[in-house]
């Protein structure tokens, strides 16, 4: 299987993944959640593991992987101020758990990209 057909399945893989994980221990999802949304933690802490769960099948499937990509993309950025605030939130914790949270900040923008690049590629073969 070309790289370029792959590339879809291993986001699915990586978004399922996250999504299994904010279901089976989802305290430090809940501890990323920023306090000006409303609603308890827990209650995004599952939503955001039901949309990666959802967003996985969607980029699995061909006939919805350009709409899943694209919801994938957007996904990141929402999630975007959860890794800012993990970030503020370890800034007086060990050097190697504030580098990891500081490191997730600029991860987001690659991830941003490869969804966007596989609906693109969408796109071309439809």
């Amino acid at each position: 299987m070309p790289r370029s057909e792959r590339s879809p399945l291993l986001l699915a893989g990586l978004l399922a993944t996250a999504g299994v994980a904010h279901f089976a221990s989802p305290r430090p999802f809940d501890a990323t959640i920023p306090d000006a949304l409303p609603g308890t933690p827990r209650t995004w802490t599952y939503a955001s593991g039901a949309v990666e769960l959802a967003l996985a099948a969607g980029l699995v499937l061909p006939r919805t992987r350009k709409t899943a990509a694209l919801a994938a993309a957007a996904f990141f950025v929402g999630v975007f101020p959860a890794n800012v605030k993990m970030a503020v939130d370890w800034r007086q914790r060990p050097t190697p758990h504030k580098a990891a949270a500081i490191g997730r900040l600029p991860l987001q923008l690659p991830l941003v990209l490869w969804a966007r690049s596989i609906a693109r590629s969408g796109e071309s073969q439809a």
